[in-house]
């Protein structure tokens, strides 16, 4: 690991964070695409159901 010098705490929480952030939004995307999925699924049975 590189020598951060005084800044190694805020670097060190930086990366933390963004590290944190990136994480919530693939979870967030990941979540909404199987809600999307069930959704379409659920729309293509009713139009089989009605003919």
């Amino acid at each position: 690991m590189p020598d951060l010098g005084k800044y190694a705490a805020e670097v060190l929480a930086s990366y933390g964070l963004s590290i944190a952030i990136l994480l919530v939004l693939v979870a967030a995307s990941i979540r909404h695409a199987k809600r999307t999925s069930a959704a379409l699924e659920e729309v293509e049975a009713r139009r089989k159901q009605n003919g």
